[in-house]
């Protein structure tokens, strides 16, 4: 029966693949700029202390991912500490959120809603049978020949049931983090955030931009789901290209840097490239981490970026990693069968995906390293912490539980349960966070 089923969903999948379009959202970039826009120049620091300047990254994972990174959000939302006197909670001296794929439920939820989310995120999307509910719309017959494809109807879903209609302009609230949703760009291979930075590089106003289909691309795995697609609008002018052509000259010489230039600056093509389609964030970067390396080096480095953006420097610079990848093993090395097609294939992925989750941390460590050292002067060191929250800091026997924990949207509640209070446990017991700690009460 679970056979039958699953060629069912096989064959509608064919079907529904078959001349689906995407449905584009965005509208044109205004003549008249917007008193405040979704972007790095509008946000501020409002109410937040100069003392701790603090960005969190979330990985993809499916709900194990967005469990996770909830729980670490209440542990920072319970830790309290005395700045010249004053009680603060290190919640509230969280100043970004980069997100991909599962880990973008929770930093948008959060950005759309602060203080709020902690009375109701847990029913409204870790406890719900989200996979379930998107599998019973795709085996609706209604459904099977519709000319939009499976994307639309989670959008539609995502929109019902969690963030009911709100846009980025809702998120433009005082005293809330700038979130940064990622996704991948499938045409032409490189990060997409969703910032106003680069939604002009669409001549796109991302403000109007429903919550919903962003987070509907930061976590649609190609195949599985078809591509969010954004309209690449012409004649907004130069002015909303400066930092990329200040991007391209600095990029001399790294390749990493062209190649993010180059793949960006596709978008100025308008004849060629009338429309972008968005996928799966963690294909370009699983860990959400790159998304600020490349802000960064984009404005030519943190000097560059503070000058540029008017940021004020912070004693304390903390970056704290989410991320829910697993050890989840294999079953091929007891045996000497050999492993089938799917087995191969994921394998490869996985082998693929830790390997670059690896380099992307020590990439991340030796940036951070280098930019406190430009930072900080003889007469003011600006330390920093990079804290990692992942299931190899817990003990071994209790990481089998977690690592046959699936990449889904449909966990149990205990499952829920003990992934959140996972989180907070990583975070306190995390060494950088004791230094962190510590540092401050001196």
């Amino acid at each position: 029966m679970a056979a039958l089923r699953g060629l069912w969903i096989v064959l509608l999948l064919m079907i529904s693949g078959c001349a689906s379009y995407g449905v584009v959202k965005n509208v044109q970039l205004d003549a008249t700029p917007k008193v405040k826009s979704y972007s790095l120049k509008d946000w501020d620091r409002d109410e937040r202390s100069n003392e701790v300047g603090m960005i969190l990254a979330f990985s993809g994972g499916g709900t194990r991912a967005a469990a996770l990174s909830y729980g670490v959000l209440k542990a920072l939302r319970e830790s309290e500490v005395s700045m010249h006197g004053q009680k603060k909670r290190l919640l509230d001296e969280v100043d970004t959120i980069t997100s991909v794929s599962g880990g973008s439920f929770t930093a948008a939820y959060y950005g759309l809603h602060g203080e709020k989310m902690f009375g109701d995120f847990e029913t409204v999307f870790l406890k719900r049978d989200v996979e379930g509910a998107l599998t019973s719309m795709l085996l609706n017959p209604f459904n099977w020949f519709r000319s939009t494809g499976r994307t639309e109807r989670s959008i539609e879903y995502y929109d019902e049931t969690i963030f009911h209609g709100a846009t980025f302009a809702d998120m433009i609230q005082k005293n809330r983090p700038l979130i940064v949703i990622n996704a991948s760009d499938l045409g032409n291979g490189v990060r997409f955030s969703f910032l106003q930075e680069y939604f002009s590089l669409l001549c796109s106003d991302l403000s109007s931009f429903p919550l919903a289909r962003a987070v509907a691309a930061s976590s649609a795995v190609p195949v599985v789901f078809n591509p969010v697609v954004v309209e690449n609008y012409a004649g907004c002018g130069s002015g909303t290209t400066e930092w990329l052509n200040a991007m391209r000259k600095q990029a001399a010489g790294n390749e990493r840097k062209i190649y993010l230039a180059d793949g960006l600056a596709t978008y100025l093509d308008k004849d060629k490239n009338k429309y972008a389609h968005f996928v799966d964030g963690g294909i370009t970067d699983n860990l959400g981490l790159l998304a600020v390396f490349d802000i960064f080096e984009a404005a030519g480095g943190p000097a560059a970026y503070v000058k540029a953006f008017k940021r004020s420097l912070t004693k304390f610079n903390v970056f704290i990693l989410v991320n829910a990848s697993t050890d989840a093993g294999t079953e091929m090395d007891r045996s000497n069968k050999a492993p089938s097609i799917l087995e191969t294939v994921s394998a490869m992925s996985d082998i693929q995906l830790h390997r670059y989750n690896i380099e992307t941390i020590e990439l991340m460590k030796e940036s951070l390293a280098k930019w406190s050292k430009e930072l900080s002067t003889p007469e003011n060191s600006l330390p920093y912490y990079f804290i990692q929250v992942s299931f190899r800091g817990l003990p071994a026997e209790r990481r089998p539980f977690f690592n046959r924990i699936g990449t889904t949207f449909a966990l149990s509640s205990d499952e829920v349960d003990a992934l959140i209070a996972a989180g907070g446990e990583l975070l306190r017991a995390d060494p950088e966070f004791q230094r962190l700690l510590a540092d401050i009460a001196k």
